[in-house]
Order: C-alpha cells, then sequence, then structure tokens
C-alpha cells in the first residue's frame, strides 16, 4: 500500500498521467495546468509524474496528440469524398471545441504525434480520393482545417475568459456581465452592428449552422476546382515563380 495514500512511481503510467492531464486541461485551461495539481487529481508526488513524462510541456504535448485519436476516420471505400470530408472536418470542431485548450496550446507547443499523424494521413487520402494531386492535396487539406480551427478560435477564448474570471476573484457572472456591456457600448456606435445588438441571442454570437454553412461553400470551391480547366501554372506550379524560387543555373564561384 502506499504511503500517505499516494501511488508511488512504478504503479503510475504515462496512460493514466496523460489521461489526467487532459481531464484538468479540460477544466482549467493551459493556464491552470501545473504538475503539483495535476500530481493531487493521481494521488501520487508531483516528482513521481516527472520521472514518467519528463516535463509539462512534453506532457501538454502528449495530451495534445491523444486527443486527435478522438476524431473518427471515414471509409472511403463506402462514402464519396464531400461526406467523407464533411464528417472528418464536423469531428475536427467537435474535439477542438470540447477540448478548447488545444487551440491555445497549438501557439507554444509542436503538436504532433502518432493521434495527429493519423488524422493528417487519412485527410490526404480524402482530398487524393477527390482527385487532387501534388501540392492541392496538401492545400485542400490546408484551407479545411484551418477553417475548422479558425471556427474553434471563438469557443476557446470565450473558456479561457471565464475561466480567468472565476480565477480573478469576486463575482465572475457580474465580471462577464460588465465586460459584454462594455462590448455593447462599442458597437453602438456602428451602424450594422448597432443593428445586430437587439437581435442575436448573444452579441457577437455567430448564427446557427455557419460552421455548416461555411465548410460547404469550402467543398463547393474544391469541388469546382476539380471541374475546372488547368492553366499551364497550375499543371506546373513551380514554372510561374521559378525566376523567384529556383536556384540560378550559373554556377558559384569562389573570389
Amino acid at each position: 500500500m502506499a504511503y500517505g495514500g499516494r501511488m508511488p512511481r512504478d504503479t503510475l503510467t504515462r496512460e493514466q498521467i496523460v489521461k489526467a492531464a487532459i481531464d484538468l486541461l479540460d477544466e482549467e485551461g493551459l493556464e491552470g495546468m501545473n504538475m503539483r495539481a495535476l500530481g493531487k487529481r493521481l494521488g501520487s508526488a508531483a516528482t513521481a509524474v516527472y520521472w514518467h513524462v519528463g516535463s509539462k510541456d512534453n506532457l501538454i504535448t502528449l495530451a495534445g496528440d491523444e486527443v486527435w485519436h478522438q476524431i473518427a476516420l471515414p471509409d472511403l471505400a463506402t462514402i464519396d469524398w464531400r461526406t467523407a470530408a464533411t464528417q472528418m472536418a464536423t469531428d475536427l470542431h467537435a474535439m477542438l471545441t470540447r477540448h478548447s485548450w488545444l487551440v491555445q496550446a497549438f501557439g507554444s507547443y509542436m503538436i504532433f504525434g502518432p493521434g495527429k499523424a493519423r488524422h493528417d494521413d487519412h485527410g490526404y487520402a480524402i482530398y487524393e480520393a477527390a482527385g487532387f494531386t501534388g501540392a492541392q492535396v496538401d492545400q485542400a487539406a490546408a484551407t479545411v482545417f484551418t477553417f475548422v480551427l479558425g471556427n474553434a478560435l471563438v469557443p476557446a477564448a470565450a473558456a479561457s475568459f471565464t475561466r480567468k474570471l472565476g480565477r480573478d476573484g469576486g463575482n465572475a457572472e457580474a465580471l462577464m456581465h460588465e465586460s459584454m456591456a462594455k462590448a455593447h457600448e462599442i458597437a453602438a456606435q456602428f451602424p450594422r452592428l448597432r443593428a445586430r445588438l437587439d437581435t442575436a441571442a448573444e452579441y457577437a454570437a455567430a448564427p446557427d449552422n455557419t460552421f455548416q454553412f461555411g465548410l460547404q461553400a469550402i467543398l463547393d470551391g474544391l469541388e469546382a476546382q476539380l471541374s475546372a480547366p488547368s492553366t499551364p501554372s497550375e499543371q506546373n506550379p513551380r514554372r510561374a515563380d521559378r525566376h523567384y524560387h529556383e536556384p540560378s543555373a550559373t554556377p558559384l564561384t569562389t573570389p
């Protein structure tokens, strides 16, 4: 039995630590993540946690990669590429909304591992199945990914702001009301924003189905690209900017 109810380091596993870290991050965000709080949650000393994962930064990277496994990979043998792309992007958006700290982490950590690699590889397969080739596969995948990430920024920022108000003490609800009142006051000075103040259920909130609307518009555009006739520069993208990017054919000489 562990002394004082704590788990010795040899009874912990990396999987247990990563799962507990995800739970803590979901509740407290990046700003509330610390090894002492995680150790307390696990009933273990912080030193035991460090022994398994090395550092807080490495643990956040591990947790950030693990949540990518929650995204289902559509079967391209049974559905068309647009349905697969829609399903995968919708799953990604839901995952980033559940784990809003991951959106924050992209700005400070290199989030890449088997989980994200699994997701990215299948994403490329979807756009290859659509008919894209070469660099266009990467461009199509990146376009959809950045759209999803952009849509996840607003709920991530709202969750972070709410946690900040709670940590600052006092009445979080009153502080939120004060902040929104200031935003309304500024918006009222601009005609199109003023017109929306009394109609939106929550000021600055996007209308229902905005994510679905934007995603389908992007996929419409990608589909149009597939059917559009290509120009010589599109067939060989390097030719158009050769003057700027390809090395000179003249051998370098030394003095």
